[in-house]
C-alpha cells in the first residue's frame, strides 16, 4: 500500500466496512478495503477499511454525522 494511508475503521463482517466505504466514497474520500480474512474460515481475521492521512478528520467527522460506531 502507497504512504500515507491510515486505517480508519475494522470489522469481521464484510457488509459493515463496505458499508463504511461507500459512505466515506459518497463524501469524495477515497477509500480502500483490506481484506485479512482466511480466505477457508471467514471467522478468523479482519476487514480494515484505509483512507489517505490527510482525510482523516474529515473521514471521522462523516462517520460521527453517520452514526458509524468507530
Amino acid at each position: 500500500m502507497e504512504k500515507n494511508w491510515v486505517r480508519i475503521f475494522t470489522s469481521f463482517n464484510y457488509y459493515q466496512a463496505e458499508i463504511v466505504k461507500q459512505v466515506l466514497t459518497e463524501n469524495q474520500i477515497d477509500a480502500v478495503l483490506l481484506n485479512k480474512q482466511d480466505s477457508s474460515h471467514r471467522t478468523f481475521g479482519d476487514i480494515e477499511v484505509y483512507i489517505h492521512q490527510q482525510d482523516f478528520s474529515n473521514a471521522i467527522e462523516i462517520m460521527i454525522l453517520n452514526q458509524i460506531n468507530l
